[in-house]
């Protein structure tokens, strides 16, 4: 529990994954019925980056500091427009110095019937997070281990759901819990759309990765990739990827319009890359 994102806020991996986040809700709100979105590993889920831990870093410079700032292609501005409309609202001076983080995000993108359940383990963090949603009766704060709700948390009342997973990766064998995580969810709450967040680095075992979600037999697995580096020579995150289960039929899409110019504009050297395509399901 030593991870803090607070020295990762906003960076290029919190841009791939909330723009494809806000793409899910809106795409669930193109029907009247309520739906809910889990979140497993919330944070405090507001981020001042003008503070001493994310200015250590600076990696939010690198990602929603250059979104904010750019001239994007007219499709790929439209898709992030419910996503950047959120961090607009936060920082109406045109500055960035507030994030969301994923809670704060689809709390911001909810209709009246739509709601959230946070998880947060670290006592701390959980405790701004409880601060911030306190008296938001659209929001439910639990102090718990992520990977739990998974089971206990599943299937939501409403019956329509997103689930975002988003570990830290802290611990060995996290890859391989990611994809057991997916199972024992899977089985409770078929239904669901999934979002698995997991990093790319070097010596990562991603083939592993993939091919233990392919083992599990799911009908549909859509997974986008953003590079924005080479790891020669780098042992930290060069890139991020996002495993979509039950994705809308226009994810794929969106994605070929979105990550093009997202690797453009977040692109660190000149092996950036991305890609789309399915792990499972549509060809």
């Amino acid at each position: 529990m030593n991870y803090r994102h607070i020295y990762h806020a906003g960076n290029f991996a919190d841009v791939l994954k909330h723009a494809v986040l806000a793409r899910l809700i809106r795409y669930m709100q193109n029907k009247d019925k309520a739906f809910r979105v889990l979140d497993t590993h919330a944070g405090i889920g507001l981020y001042d980056l003008s503070s001493e831990e994310a200015q250590k870093t600076g990696e939010w410079r690198d990602g929603i500091g250059r979104l904010m700032e750019a001239d994007l292609p007219s499709q790929a501005s439209d898709l992030l427009e419910p996503y950047l409309s959120a961090v607009r609202a936060l920082n109406p001076d045109g500055t960035v110095k507030l994030y969301p983080g994923s809670p704060k995000l689809a709390r911001m993108l909810f209709r009246p019937q739509d709601r959230l359940s946070a998880m947060e383990l670290h006592p701390a963090d959980f405790a701004s997070l409880h601060r911030l949603f306190e008296g938001d009766h659209h929001a439910r704060v639990t102090e718990l281990d992520g990977w739990l709700a998974l089971g206990a948390h599943l299937p939501p009342k409403e019956k329509r759901g997103i689930v975002l997973v988003d570990p830290p990766f802290e611990d060995e064998g996290e890859y391989e819990r990611l994809a057991d995580g997916l199972a024992r969810a899977y089985r409770r709450f078929p239904g669901g759309t999934y979002c698995l967040w997991y990093p790319l680095k070097r010596s990562a075992p991603i083939a592993e990765f993939h091919e233990a979600l392919q083992a599990l037999g799911i009908p549909k697995m859509l997974c986008a990739e953003l590079v924005v580096r080479s790891d020669r020579g780098f042992t930290g995150l060069t890139g991020s990827g996002l495993v979509i289960v039950n994705p809308p039929f226009t994810l794929k899409d969106e994605l070929h319009a979105l990550l093009p110019a997202l690797k453009e504009l977040l692109a660190q050297d000149r092996f950036a890359s991305n890609r789309a395509f399915w792990l499972r399901g549509e060809q």
